[in-house]
């Protein structure tokens, strides 16, 4: 397959920050059209980056950019935004569920509010998105799905720390599952992508530490070129996977991971749900604690 995202459309849920605009930015220097669907127009305080923001980096970075307000829980609003890239560059041929909602509580910490949004954004929001984008993506050239889910490891302590939001979002990776059988016999690759280590996004900065979690972090960077990586292999060889960014970019010939590092050389944590036998598989050596 080319190696280019060059013309692709690419409908992505959020978007306008860390992972997701990463994604984006890789697949625009490309020359892609990347439609950013997220709720994100005014700055949040701990939270840069708006959809009209993002779609300034798109375009400054040489793709061409439609910022979408989505509120990926409501049917009709997926489906106009769908609408309107239909309008604007008249096809799909990459789905990016990147949208995701994240509380690390136990149960009895747990509001049912929050439970009902986890659920309602990652597994939902990843159903109902690949759904409406389903009719073009059978039209698209070398069409993917892409989820940022993790693998489907059952342990226990994945789940005893945080049930409801591992529930969510292994609730994304049978959406992989399930869905990369169902559409095989149309072409249309369906994977998860999953970091290794954590990775440097307000997410980690506001919830798992700070500066001093980022520094053990990579930067998003790694993720985009995975993804790349992953999207431009031919989709009917290459779906249903569990992938982990590290593994990807090694299969790719990729050797020196200083670069994606804050700190070259320093100690990296964990990311979570990474099976144990990946990290025996990887030469980079990560402390598993405390984020697994």
């Amino acid at each position: 397959m080319t190696a280019n995202l060059k013309d692709k459309t690419i409908f992505m849920s959020g978007g306008s920050r860390g992972i997701g605009l990463a994604i984006a930015l890789r697949a625009a220097r490309d020359g892609a059209n990347v439609v950013i669907a997220a709720k994100t127009t005014e700055p949040h305080p701990k939270l840069p980056g708006t959809i009209y923001t993002a779609a300034e980096e798109i375009e400054a970075a040489g793709g061409k950019a439609l910022p979408v307000v989505c509120d990926i829980r409501d049917e009709a609003i997926v489906q106009a935004a769908v609408d309107a890239t239909i309008e604007k560059f008249g096809g799909i041929d990459i789905c990016i569920n990147n949208a995701s909602a994240i509380q690390l509580t136990p149960t009895p910490m747990t509001d049912m509010k929050r439970f009902d949004l986890m659920h309602q954004i990652n597994t939902r929001g990843t159903f109902l998105v690949s759904k409406l984008c389903l009719p073009h993506l059978a039209k698209g050239t070398n069409p993917h799905i892409l989820n940022l889910a993790p693998p489907l490891d059952m342990s226990p302590k994945w789940f005893a720390p945080h049930v409801a939001y591992t529930m969510a979002k292994y609730g994304m990776s049978m959406c992989t599952l399930g869905m990369a059988a169902e559409f095989a016999k149309q072409g249309i690759a369906v994977n998860s992508l999953w970091p290794l280590t954590a990775i440097d996004t307000a997410a980690v900065r506001n919830l798992l530490g700070g500066d001093s979690m980022a520094k053990m972090s990579r930067k998003p960077e790694i993720m985009a070129d995975a993804a790349h990586a992953v999207l431009t292999r031919d989709s009917k060889e290459t779906t249903g996977q569990f992938f982990i960014d590290e593994q990807v970019l090694r299969e790719e010939g990729v050797s020196d991971f200083d670069i994606y590092a804050h700190e070259p050389g320093g100690q990296l944590v964990a990311d979570f749900f990474v099976p144990d036998e990946v990290f025996d598989a990887v030469p980079t050596k990560v402390l598993r604690a405390p984020m697994g």
